[in-house]
């Protein structure tokens, strides 16, 4: 396990827990908002799991205190500590690795975002699906976008089932990360994000295990509030449009899914990713649109 992470709360019962939670807090992060996060997490349906909320690097006292707060009032909430801002990736692998070492009773992973809400029975519903389909390794969901009012501005729907997962899956991440529940059985055959990745760490994620036979689904229902900040589109610059590209291409790799649509689709999106952020918006918006229509829940 890595020496940059270090435990600051821990715990006192860790053994008993079926599900973890993890979740990253960031210098950026506005309280309010992770407020809102961690509360739709501490008032779920179920409550059975184990909340790890890893601070990357120096956040600001205020936030800081309300984390100590929290870790004081719940018995489940865990705080760690990395010593400067590693990102997401490593900050989920350590979680992980963590995890597969200290709670065996541990069957499901739950990523978390400090900007977005979960409905109170996400994890629920998330767990009876994966009870009910033992073959199913990765679990999305539908999910509403919110501005930072906390308005509907969006939503994302996604395909159901698994070959219409991995149809897509060449051309856009089909998967929604924030909403996904993963079974530890992933991680215990040596399976981890991306260490060296920014951004993007999902996408190669999932075609690693799309690659390996790891079958994947999708729920209908949007079990999370995503929040789409106002910078949204200008954060969707050089770095992480590149490695989107090289995601699609690495991809159509490991799937053996080289074909025209694809890589036409692959340049065509990453040409209108490095244009101005007002056409951006205009081009994602046309996206979501056509995938709302394209995808078809029964």
């Amino acid at each position: 396990m890595s020496n940059s992470f270090k435990i600051i709360h821990e715990t006192a019962k860790i053994s008993s827990f079926d599900s973890i939670v993890a979740m990253g807090v960031y210098a950026g992060d506005r309280l309010e908002w992770v407020e809102e996060a961690i509360n739709s997490l501490l008032t779920q349906s179920y409550l059975n799991f184990l909340y790890v909320i890893v601070i990357d690097g120096e956040i600001p006292l205020n936030l800081r205190a309300f984390l100590f707060k929290i870790a004081s009032e719940h018995n489940n909430v865990q705080l760690v500590q990395a010593e400067h801002n590693v990102g997401l990736s490593q900050c989920m692998n350590f979680v992980i690795e963590w995890s597969l070492e200290n709670v065996k009773s541990a069957q499901y992973f739950f990523r978390m975002d400090a900007d977005d809400i979960s409905l109170e029975n996400r994890l629920e519903k998330q767990i009876d699906f994966l009870q009910k389909h033992p073959n199913v390794s990765v679990l999305g969901s539908g999910l509403v976008e919110i501005n930072e009012q906390g308005e509907k501005v969006g939503q994302r729907k996604l395909p159901l089932k698994h070959h219409e997962i991995m149809r897509f899956l060449p051309k856009r991440c089909s998967i929604n990360h924030p909403t996904v529940a993963i079974r530890f059985s992933v991680f215990e055959q040596g399976y981890h994000y991306r260490s060296d990745l920014k951004n993007t760490q999902d996408y190669f994620f999932w075609a690693d295990l799309a690659a390996a036979g790891f079958k994947f689904a999708n729920l209908p229902d949007k079990l999370l509030q995503f929040r789409r900040v106002n910078d949204f589109y200008k954060r969707r610059g050089y770095s992480k449009s590149l490695n989107e590209f090289k995601a699609r291409f690495y991809t159509m790799k490991v799937l053996n899914r080289y074909g025209v649509g694809n890589i036409v689709y692959a340049c065509s999106v990453l040409i209108l990713r490095l244009m101005p952020a007002k056409l951006v918006k205009l081009a994602y918006k046309l996206d979501r649109y056509l995938l709302n229509k394209r995808v078809k829940h029964e």
